[in-house]
């Protein structure tokens, strides 16, 4: 059901299902797909592209145009995939040409209110951001992590898979997979463990989840980064995360969390 206050510009392209609330906006380059509903007040414009069974809460802004100065009206995308919820406040930008052009966003994923998705951030499946946590622009969020209230993500950081932010913290550098990360007395992000509950919530077994504790020993023992990646190559077992968790300590260009 469209509501009859709400504002569908020529262009746009609706499945025949697709819900749009009362004074809600969809702009003329926008392409929804079905079972999506878009709640009152909420904007969809840009070059914006949604899929099925997504919930769009009132006075989100999906779409609009990047926060960056360099920004001049270039036709860049924002695309999102299935079944995420996003919640009122909630703001998911496009890409820029200076970047990757897009924004993406996977499937299953929740933003809580206030929730902030830059330009050019590219976030995996199942991610839960909470209440105003704010990725600035080119942030990489993998698969499964967890990012709590008020986090602030630093441009250009990556945030691995199966990881949790705790709420709060200020990241400025990547965060490996399968870790926990939270705020220090100097308010940078430093470890506080494995996300030893999320792994097993996920079915990792307790082989991989045992090798990963010795290359977390490892990675914040005091031995430099690259003697700490070379004796987890060379003692470890190379099972899936072992091997996910190394090569993403190596393909660092920010620096690591430890």
């Amino acid at each position: 059901m469209i509501h009859p206050t709400a504002v569908i510009y020529p262009g746009a392209e609706l499945a025949a299902d697709v819900e749009i609330g009362p004074y809600a906006v969809i702009g003329p380059h926008v392409k929804i797909g079905r079972g999506s509903s878009v709640g009152p007040h909420a904007v969809v414009e840009g070059w914006t592209e949604i899929g099925e069974e997504n919930r769009i809460f009132q006075m989100a802004s999906v779409g609009a145009i990047p926060q960056d100065l360099k920004y001049k009206g270039e036709e860049t995308r924002l695309l999102i995939g299935d079944r995420n919820t996003i919640r009122e406040f909630s703001t998911l930008h496009l890409g820029t040409v200076t970047g990757d052009g897009e924004t993406t966003v996977g499937d299953d994923n929740l933003f809580m209110a206030y929730a902030h998705v830059a330009h050019d951030c590219h976030v995996g499946n199942g991610v839960v951001m909470a209440n105003c946590a704010t990725l600035a622009g080119h942030v990489c969020v993998e698969d499964y992590a967890i990012i709590g209230g008020l986090c602030a993500i630093h441009q250009f950081s990556r945030i691995g898979c199966h990881s949790m932010i705790g709420g709060g913290t200020m990241v400025g550098h990547d965060v490996p997979p399968y870790t926990i990360a939270a705020t220090t007395d100097k308010r940078d992000a430093a470890l506080r463990g494995l996300n030893l509950i999320g792994l097993k919530r996920r079915g990792v077994s307790e082989e991989a989840i045992a090798e990963l504790k010795k290359a977390y020993r490892l990675l914040t023992s005091d031995l430099r980064l690259k003697e700490a990646v070379e004796r987890m190559k060379s003692e470890l077992l190379p099972l899936p995360e072992v091997v996910r968790f190394i090569g993403f300590i190596d393909s660092a260009q920010r620096g690591i969390c430890r």
